[in-house]
């Protein structure tokens, strides 16, 4: 005779709570009405995390999941509305064909969201206006959960130990715990990553030896009003540098240059103004004010396998990327919505988390591929690499089919 006892409940422990990891335990909690999902993260619950003025680019596919978690605060984010992709210096290269060549000179790629037939592209806000809403939500479900969910903040983990049918997470304080699962999803920045880490597979791990530079920048009022939403990537000589519009009319800068030989560092504001303005092209709008920059260290972390055992990494855990395509964030939202589907289909746990290495290996890998060639062609020194750039732009803007697989690839990724 089957066994008809019900399968106990899952126990899931998520470690970090920033936008991934208080994603994944909210969506947990609503789809999986009878997992007991424990959150876990070092900062005390009181610390204002609304004010962290952080800038972050969403694609419209993250947008859609944190609409459909109820997190999502449309006053407090600028939609992306039109996408520029070009190179300077233009690469003035002769091409073949009449319908290519009279666009050789000044190559650009324009993404529009009327041409997508989507409301936007995506939106740029805070990093605040996307983690307080998450962790109000995440909290309300705590409330009303009576005890089936826990918030275990101001707490530490200090390990993780997979056994045999599960795992047990080790607090720097307290005692160790046992639980079916456990997902780290705490993020960080390349510079603060172990080289390696006892792995089954070793991640895969590359220094770009390149420097982020990030901040905010202003424009010239009397110029002329900006068209709102367009934002604006440039490839240079020495490396990508993107505009990404906000609601107060400014822009979010990330300047990525080489590491040892950093052309921003020794610059004051009004040089630095001045570079930029000679980066951009003229749509952009002519920049007349700059925040304080913060520089960061660029590179690759890959992890080969999002599981080991009962231990799961997702989000900036399991890949941290360079910025140039802006999908680190995007990628580990759809990790961790993954991941609840394939929890939902069924009690094994086991069976679940081969189904979340399959369904999510092509999204990862196209996206990790894709932005590592990116990075590293900016390092070449090859005769032409430039010229090349700029006809692969000038034929991408006349292939309307292929423009439109790119744009839906970055919105949405492989679904």
């Amino acid at each position: 005779m089957p066994d008809s006892t019900p399968p106990a409940p899952l126990r899931l422990a998520v470690v970090g709570a920033g936008p991934v990891g208080l994603a994944l335990a909210l969506h947990a909690a609503r789809t999986l009405p009878d997992a007991r999902v424990a959150l876990y993260d070092a900062r005390a619950l009181e610390r204002d995390m609304g004010a962290d003025p952080r800038t972050l680019a969403l694609s419209l596919g993250s947008v859609q999941v944190l609409q459909r978690l109820r997190a999502w605060e449309a006053d407090r984010a600028q939609p992306i509305l039109e996408v520029h992709v070009s190179q300077t210096p233009p690469s003035g290269v002769p091409l073949v064909g009449r319908w290519i060549g009279e666009r050789a000179s000044d190559p650009v790629v324009v993404i529009r969201a009327i041409d997508e037939a989507v409301p936007m592209l995506g939106a740029v806000l805070s990093y605040g206006a996307i983690v307080a809403p998450l962790q109000a939500a995440w909290l309300a479900e705590v409330a009303s959960s009576d005890g089936r969910l826990q918030t275990r903040f101001d707490t530490k983990v200090r390990a993780l130990r997979n056994l045999v049918d599960g795992v047990e997470v080790a607090p720097e304080a307290g005692d160790a715990e046992r639980y079916d699962l456990a997902v780290v999803a705490e993020g960080g920045v390349f510079g603060e990553r172990p080289a390696a880490r006892s792995s089954i597979a070793a991640p895969w791990r590359h220094d770009y030896r390149q420097t982020a530079w990030v901040g905010q920048v202003g424009f010239d009022a009397q110029s002329g009003p900006r068209a709102p939403g367009m934002a604006f990537e440039r490839f240079t000589r020495r490396g990508p540098a993107a505009l990404l519009p906000l609601r107060t009319g400014q822009a979010a800068l990330v300047w990525c240059v080489p590491q040892d030989d950093d052309p921003v560092l020794g610059l004051a504001d009004a040089q630095r103004i001045a570079v930029l303005n000679t980066i951009f092209p003229e749509a952009a709008g002519r920049i007349v004010e700059i925040s304080p920059l913060k520089a960061f260290a660029l590179g690759l972390h890959a992890e080969r396998t999002l599981t080991e055992g009962r231990t799961v990494r997702i989000g900036n855990a399991a890949q941290m990327l360079h910025p140039v395509a802006g999908q680190g964030l995007n990628l580990g939202l759809r990790d961790a919505m993954e991941l609840v589907r394939a929890l939902e289909r069924g009690p094994d746990v086991t069976m679940a988390l081969r189904r979340l290495e399959w369904q999510r290996a092509p999204d990862r890998w196209a996206m990790i591929l894709a932005t590592d060639f990116l990075a590293r062609s900016f390092m070449w020194r090859l005769p032409g690499a430039g010229a090349l750039r700029g006809t692969a732009l000038a034929a991408l803007q006349e292939l309307a089919p292929v423009k439109s697989a790119i744009a839906r690839q970055m919105m949405f990724g492989n679904r």
